[in-house]
């Protein structure tokens, strides 16, 4: 079967782009980690023989296979295989607790277990679903390929704890996923000159920002481990190596890169865009960041998981964050942001904070195996004739139309009658000179609400300083509790902020269970 008449069965979807691109231009480099380097067509050849192994195995369309591989082309070439025969592809951490793996595969049960090689794990609860090294999966023959999925079906399933603690899968169909990463390319006007660096783990859907809608649009991925991007000498090696234009990671990736003190090498690169995505940043990260690579073209993009990847990407300017607030912009074409307030009623006026419902065509179709759930967060109530994700983030509008996140709902929180966002605490206090950057928690104190403030510095600043130079910025009746000076900011499997690990090394208990994407 030629690469032609692959691509002539499918209906329009991510995968769909991919093999036309490697029509168009089977040459050019697609993605690159370590070990392997595949163009366009090695790539579609690849899957195409994962996809025979997958078939030929009994794996069918809406069946789930599970993903236990690290950020690598292999990863890659295996979820294109699922979407070809209409599998779901459930991704998992290979740095996961195995308790938390097995919790996930009890709950989805996938037919098949995709590895990266024979040792990925001693669990005999994972042993007992049939477990292939990927190596195992490649055929010579790749005609027995099976039917290509529907774009209405399931694409893949990513697995959240949110503020339940427990793992939940999100389903996101094709039709949703080819949505946010057609809108996230064109946004950032991704070409085949484009050299992506993948940053964030690829269990996390972060991660798929700027994998998928680099691949898109014939561009070239490229990979490392993500522990080994922990060290941020190896990105700035690999972003001079690589002759890197793009990445985009979450703020507090951006926040070990400042720490480094090497941000600046940046300025004389080929990286031309950052995206910021996956949790709030400040205003003094953006500057911190500019004060270093000036003509650095940053993107913040916003988006739950349930709303799949990202449902806002906008260019920020210095001159839009003059104001102390960063926008997220408006939302891609077909969805729809409503805000409600506290009695349920829609806010239509400027300038009032509420909560953020998301409508429109990339809502994932539920949690697995939860309608419970599914109805609690999907809501047909709010307005007449339309499905709500009730995000749980407090936002308002501008009269320009564009929306600003203010926090979390529950990290707003309130102490002798002031309503305090740990967000704004954050920002504020990363304000003052001499600190890199600054994170605002609850904890218990003595059975009550506590705020410490950890804070990263650049120069030598004593506890006492910092809250002197807070006071001058912050109300008495705002100001943290307690400030923690660290080194750095830990960061968790997701490369978002590791608040369980500060407060443990502070001696200090979480108010509340800790919530991670």
């Amino acid at each position: 079967m030629s690469l032609g008449e692959i691509g002539a069965t499918a209906s329009h979807s991510v995968l769909d782009d991919i093999i036309r691109n490697a029509n168009v231009e089977p040459n050019r480099l697609a993605a690159k980690d370590l070990d392997r380097a595949l163009s366009y067509a090695q790539l579609i050849d690849d899957t195409a023989r994962i996809s025979a192994g997958l078939v030929e195995l009994g794996v069918s369309e809406d069946d789930r296979v599970a993903l236990l591989i690290p950020n690598s082309v292999d990863f890659l070439a295996a979820a294109l295989a699922c979407l070809w025969v209409g599998a779901v592809f459930v991704p998992m951490a290979v740095t996961d607790p195995t308790s938390r793996l097995e919790r996930i595969v009890a709950d989805c049960t996938p037919v098949l277990i995709v590895t990266a090689d024979e040792d990925a794990t001693s669990s005999t609860a994972l042993r007992s679903v049939r477990m292939v090294p990927i190596h195992q999966l490649r055929r010579e023959n790749r005609l027995n390929l099976g039917t290509r999925g529907s774009i209405a079906r399931v694409a893949y399933m990513i697995y959240t704890s949110g503020t339940t603690g427990a793992p939940k899968g999100v389903q996101i169909s094709n039709t949703a996923f080819a949505a946010a990463v057609h809108s996230t390319a064109e946004v950032l006007a991704l070409s085949g000159a484009t050299k992506m660096l993948c940053v964030s783990p690829f269990h996390f859907d972060g991660a798929y920002a700027n994998l998928f809608p680099t691949l898109v649009s014939g561009g070239t991925v490229v990979m490392r481990p993500r522990d080994a991007l922990l060290f941020p000498r190896l990105f700035f090696n690999t972003v001079s190596q690589e002759e890197i234009t793009h990445s985009g990671f979450t703020p507090s990736y951006l926040r070990l890169l400042l720490a480094s003190r090497q941000l600046s090498e940046l300025a004389d690169s080929t990286l031309e865009v950052i995206a910021l995505g996956g949790e709030a940043f400040t205003v003094a990260d953006l500057r911190s960041l500019w004060s270093r690579v000036p003509a650095l073209r940053v993107f913040n993009r916003y988006g739950p998981t349930e709303t799949t990847i990202a449902v806002t990407n906008v260019e920020l300017t210095p001159g839009m964050v003059e104001g102390g607030r960063i926008t997220i912009g408006r939302p891609h074409p077909g969805v729809s942001f409503v805000l409600v307030d506290e009695e349920g009623q829609v806010v239509d006026e400027a300038n009032r904070t509420a909560e953020l419902y998301v409508g429109g065509v990339q809502l994932m179709d539920g949690y697995w195996a939860d309608p419970v759930l599914t109805q609690e967060v999907l809501r047909s109530d709010v307005v007449s004739g339309m499905t709500l994700y009730r995000t749980g983030d407090l936002v308002y509008r501008d009269e320009s139309d564009n929306y600003f996140y203010v926090d979390r709902a529950d990290r707003v929180v309130k102490r002798s009658g002031v309503r305090i966002s740990l967000v704004e605490l954050s920002s504020l206090i990363s304000q003052i000179d001499g600190v890199v950057s600054a994170a605002c928690v609850t904890f218990d104190w003595d059975g009550g609400l506590g705020i410490v403030a950890f804070v990263v510095t650049d120069v030598e600043l004593t506890d006492v300083e910092v809250r002197r130079a807070a006071r001058e910025l912050i109300p008495e009746n705002m100001l943290p509790d307690r400030i923690e000076r660290v080194a750095t900011m830990p960061l968790n499997r997701s490369n978002q902020l590791d608040e369980t690990r500060l407060l443990a090394e502070a001696g200090l208990r979480p108010l509340r269970p800790i919530s991670a994407k």
